[in-house]
This record gives structure tokens, sequence and C-alpha cells, in this order.
């Protein structure tokens, strides 16, 4: 079969290599599409604590192939998907009950041969049922499932005005998710007009067109934009740049809180007035990948409070998988690529 195979950063061959076999316990699975997504090019850099040599890719859709022996509960040619994420079980945090917060935590597509390969072998623990569901749907479950934990880690007073900066494929399922949990409105910030009116179709409430390069212009609009014209009591940055994550706190109102969602350089760095944040009792929490929400994000995904209409924008096979990252880097046109095997 043909893989995307990696030997070091920055380092990869599409390659011809052997179909694995489902072990027992694990499911064999005909690749059907793959999402590429920002973090695949933290992993194409190095970062994300990828593990190499490395197949990438963690946004699966596909169909069971074979089953190992043991396996109950699925049959072949059922379209399934993949959570990538595995705990270890025994740290202190998984111990509690945390297991995002795992101490030895894993990934497919990171530390384990991911998904931009024709087939895969996953232990069926990790496989889930996405039958029925349209695959440009199923193949947003992994994202959907992120967005699901930032609503989780959120924790929503009903009724709030949110702000979430950010337009791309995560951050308009979270801005769903958010309006369907409690919100009494959600607007969306970004600087690209064709993601903002995909916002607007999937019935996000209002949109505003924000530049990245005048910070205190920003603010100004935003807050003008806001129901009460201070702010938000939520401000989610699902960008990963620092420049918005600077602007956050300023647009939160008196208690509010801020969800850093959107992947940032481990280098990083976001400036606050921690005054600021002690006199108005501002919220900081942070919002990392996803554990145990996939069967909450497919329950969404089924039931239309996450809708997916008209993200993918581009296609590529894996012949081409050089051609989907310089895509999702450089391309303005780009919205979310995927990868068919």
């Amino acid at each position: 079969m043909k893989a995307v195979v990696y030997d070091a950063p920055r380092s990869y061959a599409v390659k011809d290599i052997s179909v694995p076999r489902a072990g027992a316990g694990e499911v064999l699975i005909k690749v059907g599409q793959v999402g590429v997504c920002g973090t695949d090019l933290h992993i194409h850099e190095g970062d994300f604590n990828a593990v190499f040599p490395l197949i990438p890719g963690h946004e699966l859709v596909g169909v069971v192939e074979q089953l190992g022996e043991g396996v109950t509960g699925l049959r072949v040619g059922e379209q399934v998907t993949v959570n990538p994420n595995v705990n270890c079980g025994h740290c202190s945090y998984c111990r509690a009950g945390r297991l995002i917060l795992c101490e030895n935590l894993k990934g497919y597509g990171s530390n384990f041969p991911g998904f931009f390969a024709e087939y895969v072998a996953v232990p069926q623990t990790l496989v889930f049922s996405v039958d029925g569901l349209p695959a440009d749907t199923a193949v947003f479950t992994e994202p959907a499932g992120c967005a699901m934990h930032g609503l989780e880690t959120l924790d929503l007073r009903p009724g709030s005005s949110v702000l979430v900066f950010g337009a791309g494929p995560t951050g308009l399922l979270l801005a769903q998710l958010i309006a369907h949990g409690g919100a009494s409105s959600v607007t969306v910030a970004a600087p690209t007009a064709f993601k903002l009116d995909t916002a607007a179709a999937l019935g996000i409430g209002r949109t505003v067109q924000i530049s990245r390069d005048d910070p205190e212009a920003d603010i100004a609009v935003l807050k003008q934009a806001s129901p009460g014209g201070d702010g938000y009591d939520v401000v989610v940055e699902a960008t990963g740049s620092p420049r918005i994550g600077g602007i956050c706190v300023p647009l939160t109102r008196n208690g509010g809180t801020v969800l850093v969602y959107g992947v940032t350089r481990n280098e990083d760095i976001v400036a606050v007035h921690p005054f600021d944040v002690f006199r108005r009792e501002i919220t900081i929490k942070g919002s990392f990948a996803e554990i145990s929400s996939f069967g909450a994000a497919i329950a969404a995904l089924r039931g239309g409070r996450a809708r997916t209409d008209g993200i993918i924008t581009h296609r590529f096979s894996l012949d081409d998988y050089g051609k989907a990252l310089d895509a999702l880097q450089n391309d303005p046109t780009v919205h979310k690529v995927v990868i068919v095997p």
C-alpha cells in the first residue's frame, strides 16, 4: 500500500509499504479520506511531540476491511472513524479520571503510525461507527471531538455572549456547539471574508472581519459589535496567533472567561496585565485536543448541531501530499483540505 512516511522533520516520501494485518482485538480499516489540519503542519516541522519515523494523519473516515480475533460489534464494510489519542491508564491523572492530562499521552499520527495511508490497523477500543453519515461529515469527527471537549471545558454559563476568534474548521465547529450550548449570542471574527460567509451559512449569528495587523482597531470594532458594547462574557482564541491572544483579555467582560483553544508554537508568548485579570476576576482556561468526546461529537454531527457544509474546499491524493501541505499553509482559498487515498 501507499503511505506518507517521514524519516525526520520536513523529510518524507510517499512509499510502498506492507498492508498491516488486524491482530487480536484490532480492526483493519480501508482509508476513505483523511483531514489535514494545522497540527499536521506542526508535526511536519517536528513539533507536537512527534516521534520519527512516522506516518502522520489523525482525522480519518474509512470502512472496516478486516476484524481481528475477538472483535465484536463491528462488521466488514461498516463506515468508521478512529479516536487517535491514547492515554496510559496508570499515571496520577488517568487514575483521577482526567484522561486528556495523561502524563504519557500518545497519538496516532504523532507517536504511532497514522492515517495518511491506504490502510491502518488500530485497536477496536478506538473505533467508532459513523455508518449513515456522509463521508464529508464523518471526516470531521476528530475536530468535532476537539470542539466538544472545548465546550465541556468552557462549562458555559447560560445566556453568555461569546466571541470566537478564528473561522477555521474547528473554530466553526466549536462556535456552532457553543451556539447550541446555551449562549445568548455568538460572534465569529476572522480576517478572511469567504470563511466568514461559511460561518454565516452555518448559522452563526454575527461575523466580523478583522485585520490582525491593528490590535487596537480590532478591539474597538469588536467591542462595538458586542451585545452591550463592552465586550463578551467568553472569548475563544481559536487561531493559534499570539497577536490575537493578546487582545482576548481586553475584550472579555468582568468575571468572564478566555478559552485558549488554538495551537501555537511552543515558544510563543502572550502578554497579559495580571492586575486586569485580578481586578476583573477573569478566568483563563486551556482546551487541548480530546480523548473522551468522540461519542458526543458523533451525536452532534448526526443531529445537525455541528454542520460541515461547504467547509471542505480542496482534495488531494496521497501522491500530492506535499501540495496539500503547501495549500493549507499558503493558499488563501483553502478552508479544509482532505487527502483521498
